[in-house]
């Protein structure tokens, strides 16, 4: 797997090559690129990349002085960006929605549009049902703690929790990996918690939310139907905020959608990247 050397350490990504568009894919703490791995097949003729971001599922830690906060790592995916050296990029996000901050921070001038797919949003950093796990993170040892009760399947697949993400129920092998980087290292565990405990107030998470309406491009919100973390008036607020915003709807899904939807959702972003001129490079027979 290719590695970028970043100001706060390295970025391991994934990237499929090729001359079609480029497209960005963002993951949810602690996952990694796999997220995507139903998606992507299905997009032929499109260059996508999936970087590894150093939210608890990366295989090597950052700096120790790395600034973990939503914010910090909105700027390091903006630099992986423009380590790329690549324009016109489509950002696609799924769980994490801090991503989105690249516009209130105004370093959003290389993101030609954005998908937000059942995504944090407005002051939902962490999502309500993940807020006492992201205080267990603040006490000594508790990350430590996640990854032990994360064997068990009682708490694995609590409804309220990862259980709660998928309707389809994610497989063990990959929620395995997710988990693995942060139960092996204390200095992934490290930036594990600097993240899973950095979100800001309220009133700040609405500040940057108001300066979203700046981006004048084409925004793309799929909003799954039954999803528990991301509330269901998220998604047409998010497209009425953004000037070029639409909304789609999947059914019979929840926060994970490229898990429990992965052919609907490729449907809906090709068709959204061919209406707003990114034509893949090639078509499928």
């Amino acid at each position: 797997m290719p590695t970028i050397e970043l100001s706060c350490g390295p970025i391991d990504y994934q990237d499929t090559g090729g001359q079609g568009p480029v497209l960005v894919f963002g993951h949810g703490p602690p996952m990694n690129e796999t997220q995507w791995r139903k998606v992507v097949p299905l997009l032929e003729g499109y260059r996508c990349v999936l970087p590894t971001l150093p939210l608890g599922g990366h295989r090597r830690p950052m700096n120790p002085d790395a600034d973990l906060s939503q914010r910090g790592v909105a700027l390091l995916l903006g630099e992986f960006i423009e380590r790329l050296a690549v324009d016109e990029v489509t950002l696609v996000l799924n769980d994490w929605g801090g991503g989105q901050f690249l516009v209130s921070e105004g370093r959003a001038h290389r993101i030609a549009r954005l998908v937000l797919v059942a995504c944090e949003a407005f002051d939902n950093f962490p999502p309500g049902p993940v807020k006492p796990l992201a205080a267990m993170c603040r006490v000594p040892g508790g990350v430590w703690l996640l990854t032990r009760l994360m064997r068990f399947p009682w708490f694995r697949n609590n409804r309220d929790g990862f259980g709660g993400m998928s309707l389809r129920g994610i497989p063990d092998e990959i929620m395995d990996d997710w988990f693995a980087p942060a139960t092996r290292s204390r200095a992934i565990r490290r930036d594990f918690a600097k993240f899973a405990t950095s979100a800001p107030g309220r009133e700040t998470l609405l500040a940057w939310s108001e300066r979203l309406s700046d981006f004048d491009r084409p925004v793309l919100v799929v909003w799954a139907s039954e999803d528990r973390l991301m509330p269901r008036e998220h998604g047409p607020r998010l497209a009425e905020l953004y000037p070029r915003g639409r909304l789609i709807e999947i059914a019979d899904s929840s926060t994970l959608v490229p898990e429990d939807r992965p052919e609907r959702l490729a449907e809906v972003l090709t068709g959204f990247l061919v209406e707003t001129g990114a034509e893949p490079s090639r078509r499928a027979r």
